[in-house]
């Protein structure tokens, strides 16, 4: 049968049966006993047979797609990006269903677009701001949604994310256990607590608090992508900061610029700094030497997101905040 299609009509021959009945095996749509059930699967096995997915969404009105929303902008990491997006991906296909990516910055109107083209069963986004353009039209819609992130006003949206304001603190805690007075958060490039991102607000707010209480001393900035930017801000921090016994780190990009700096200035780690990241496991066990870090779980929140949102097309409930629980993992830099 390889070079063309195979119709049903071929499968229901095959196995012996009507067309309907192999279109109830297929669907599910009716119960069928074991024994055609397995005649007309070994049929469709036999011959090579793949539904059609245009028919297959015109019979169950689903395109068995869902939209991940992931606006490309200034700021962002894209090798982790990715890792979610993969993760999306991954988990769409065990429950048979494609991802559209959807790129463009075009805020609440990309949304509507692709909501009115019926491209999509269902939306995740991501880069979610506190006060996302988006989230208005979220509640409007009829196609459900799940957000990789949480706005400032979450009512009646379904949000997953990593707690990033307990995973501020726990960096927080973890150097104060150690003994450590004053400390200093790099985070995202400037842009990114400009636009009001969430994540980067959360964790600025959680180590900030935590800071103020274990009774330290603490500062917090914005730390740009580039080397040369990032060694600046270093070396600043220094300069101002004599007492400085321990940086956090919640900048993938700059990481590595950050330990270089260090070096640069004369600094070993963690004898003489001690450095915590935010970030994946691969970045912090390729760094020199490993850092301790906390996990940024890129696949454990893409596969809930998918799950979150399969639940929704199913008409099930499900929770209106996920927080995941942030886990320290202690390596050689502290």
């Amino acid at each position: 049968m390889s070079g063309r299609t195979v119709t049903i009509a071929e499968v229901a021959r095959h196995a012996g049966v009507a067309v309907s009945t192999v279109s109830y095996v297929l669907s599910g749509k009716r119960s069928i006993s074991a024994d055609t059930r397995r005649r007309v699967l070994d049929s469709v096995r036999a011959l090579g047979y793949h539904p059609n997915a245009g028919a297959r969404a015109l019979a169950s009105r689903r395109a068995n797609v869902i939209a991940l929303v992931l606006p490309l902008r200034a700021g962002m990491h894209v090798p982790v990006l990715m890792q979610f997006a993969t993760s999306v991906v991954t988990a769409a296909r065990g429950y048979d269903h494609d991802v559209l990516l959807l790129t463009a910055d075009e805020g609440a109107e990309g949304l509507r677009r692709a909501a009115a083209s019926a491209l999509a069963d269902g939306l995740v986004l991501m880069d979610v701001e506190l006060h996302d353009s988006r989230v208005p039209l979220l509640r409007e819609l009829a196609e459900p949604s799940v957000l990789i992130g949480f706005p400032a006003d979450a009512a009646g949206l379904t949000c997953v994310d990593l707690d990033f304001h307990r995973a501020g603190a726990l960096c927080v805690e973890h150097l104060a256990e150690r003994g450590h007075r004053e400390v200093a958060l790099l985070g995202a490039p400037s842009v990114v607590y400009e636009r009001g991102t969430g994540f980067a607000r959360r964790t600025r707010e959680g180590f900030t608090e935590a800071v103020a209480g274990h009774g330290m001393t603490g500062t917090a900035l914005p730390c740009e992508e580039g080397f040369g930017e990032a060694a600046e801000t270093v070396r600043r921090l220094l300069e101002t900061r004599p007492g400085l016994s321990a940086l956090v780190v919640h900048n993938e990009a700059a990481v590595g610029h950050v330990l270089g700096a260090l070096r640069q200035y004369g600094r070993r780690v963690p004898e003489d700094v001690a450095v915590v990241a935010i970030c994946p496991d691969d970045i912090a066990e390729r760094a020199g030497p490993a850092l301790t870090s906390v996990l940024v779980p890129a696949e454990e929140v893409g596969r809930e997101a998918v799950r979150l949102l399969m639940a929704k097309l199913e008409g099930a409930a499900v929770p209106d905040a996920t927080l995941l629980a942030p886990r320290l993992t202690v390596r050689g830099s502290t």
